[in-house]
């Protein structure tokens, strides 16, 4: 009688402690086809005409007691046309962080708050074909750190920042900070970032959207260096994003302008997606590539696919 009385409470304390952490995993399917100037249709797997890049990741979270809780997440990049990883296993995501009253800390490989900040405003979702994004890059600078130390406010009414920080020995022997200041209440999103690696200058981006239901848009400043470097031989980036996006009912159109005006440079998307289902949809998105920065060369580039999240 004794032994069942402490399996039982053996049991019951497993239930609780399974009750408190969860893993999950989860990730994106998405293929699609694209057409662009002098070269022939073909199918894309993660390309700038995929609406995202397929992934597969897991990711956990355990309460610890007392409004603190401990979490993680690894995301492995996957080309669903052809079932290859990226070359880093977890390219995507590689972090642990705290989470509490007093905010959250993230160490590891993980988005920037550059991203966040730019993320907060932009219409297609920082889609592979974002004109914002093949513009002026996130802030003048790539989507993800390694290394990273970022906190996280809490959320004061619509309001919170995001301080990213990368020691000096692991970021080439130049210290980086990357921070934002989001505010996302209501129909109004807008956000300021920031980025800077020391010794060279600094990048910046402020942008916001309003939502009237009806539509949607969107605009915002940018100026910085491209691959955010800000050395001689480094071009300016200086310009602006203006755009909107139109529902009705299970469908959506957005059109958007990236303009750098430095260099005299317009990007320009037009997508069109409908919902399947609060999961899965399907899209078609025109992207003019002003200055030919993509490596095919050519201008003008028509996507169309499927993408699924679960």
């Amino acid at each position: 009688m004794k032994k069942s009385l402490i399996a039982l409470a053996v049991l019951a304390a497993s239930g609780v402690a399974m009750a408190q952490s969860s893993v999950t995993l989860y990730g994106v399917a998405d293929l699609g086809l694209v057409k662009s100037n002098g070269i022939s249709a073909q199918m894309t797997g993660n390309g700038t005409m995929n609406n995202g890049n397929s992934r597969l990741g897991v990711r956990g979270v355990e309460d610890l007691g007392g409004g603190l809780k401990a979490s993680f997440n690894f995301e492995q990049g996957i080309n669903a046309e052809s079932g290859k990883t990226d070359a880093n296993t977890f390219q995507r995501a590689a972090w642990l962080g705290l989470s509490g009253n007093f905010g959250s800390v993230r160490l590891g490989r993980s988005l920037t708050p550059s991203y966040y900040g730019m993320a907060a405003w932009e219409l297609t979702g920082a889609a592979n074909y974002s004109a914002a994004a093949n513009q002026f890059g996130f802030v003048a600078a790539g989507s993800r750190n390694d290394s990273q130390f970022a906190y996280t406010t809490p959320n004061f009414g619509g309001f919170s920042a995001t301080v990213g920080y990368i020691m000096k020995p692991d970021n080439g022997g130049n210290a980086k900070y990357d921070l934002n200041v989001i505010y996302a209440n209501g129909p109004i999103a807008a956000a300021l970032s920031y980025n800077k690696v020391k010794d060279f200058k600094g990048n910046a981006s402020l942008g916001g959207s309003y939502d009237f239901g009806v539509a949607k848009i969107a605009a915002s400043w940018q100026d910085g260096y491209k691959g955010g470097k800000g050395i001689a031989g480094e071009q300016k980036q200086s310009g602006f994003t203006i755009g909107g996006t139109v529902p009705v009912g299970a469908f959506s159109v957005t059109l958007d302008i990236a303009r750098d005006t430095k260099a005299k440079d317009t990007d320009v998307v037009v997508e069109g997606k409908y919902a399947l289902s609060k999961r899965t949809f399907a899209y078609a998105a025109y992207y003019k590539d002003g200055e030919k920065k993509l490596t095919t060369g050519a201008k003008n580039h028509l996507g169309l696919g499927i993408r699924h999240n679960f």
